[in-house]
């Protein structure tokens, strides 16, 4: 379970994140919407500590996953990383075959044995559903893939380490949409063993594959709920406002 407590972020001066307070279950869909700039990518790349590589940045109130501050000076984010992985807007795949794409993160982390290494890329390409259109082609670039096929090589490349919660930064905003119907069918069946936060300015898509919702509005989060209710009947004007197109 991922839970915030009043979390304010800061880049320099600028107030980034408003007091934002949530709890997303284990093995659940949770989507954030928003226009852009409104905090939603800032707040997704706090949970594995992104936000760390900016320069002058400053973090106020408490991230838990499963209740551990992961903010804590105990916590080593080399192996909170390995447990919450994280897939991009545009597929970013290595320069290498396929299957080494998806082997990297194990040998990266000392793994050497090679049947388990065999056997880890071959269950990770199943779970991102892409092992029946690669298996003949493991040793080919993974710059043959078609768009849609390398943000599946990355998805897989993310779960092959392991981790149990899956971040997506607009995973299908590049993609056509075939491909983008393909990742969405992926997101909910992964949900059964992961627990995924996406950022999504497709308000259909977070509509489709959500458990809860989440939209943002200038740094603060407007309403967070059932993703039914939010699009059926939300709390606040303003969530009704942008789901209606008024406005963003």
């Amino acid at each position: 379970m991922i839970e915030t407590k009043n979390i304010n972020f800061y880049y320099g001066s600028f107030h980034a994140l408003k007091n934002i307070s949530m709890q997303m279950p284990a093995h659940t869909v949770t989507a954030f919407i928003g226009p852009s700039g409104c905090g939603k990518s800032t707040f997704l790349r706090l949970f594995n500590r992104m936000n760390d590589l900016i320069d002058n940045t400053r973090l106020t109130g408490e991230c838990l996953i499963n209740g551990r501050n992961i903010y804590h000076g105990s916590v080593q984010v080399d192996e909170l990383r390995k447990d919450v992985g994280m897939v991009f807007q545009k597929p970013n795949p290595f320069p290498k075959s396929i299957f080494e794409n998806v082997a990297y993160g194990l040998r990266v982390n000392g793994v050497r044995n090679k049947s388990l290494i065999a056997r880890r890329v071959e269950e990770s390409l199943k779970a991102a559903a892409l092992w029946d259109e690669v298996k003949d082609k493991l040793k080919k670039s993974a710059f043959a893939l078609s768009g849609g096929q390398q943000q599946r090589l990355c998805i897989a490349r993310a779960l092959a380490v392991s981790p149990s919660i899956l971040l997506m930064d607009e995973p299908a905003s590049a993609l056509d949409p075939v491909s983008t119907s393909k990742i969405e069918e992926l997101i909910y069946s992964l949900k059964k063993d992961y627990t995924i936060v996406i950022v999504t300015h497709n308000m259909q898509q977070a509509a489709r594959i959500s458990d809860r919702t989440g939209f943002f509005m200038l740094g603060e989060l407007i309403e967070f709920n059932d993703t039914k209710k939010v699009f059926l009947n939300p709390d606040k004007e303003q969530t009704q406002n942008y789901i209606t197109g008024r406005f963003g």
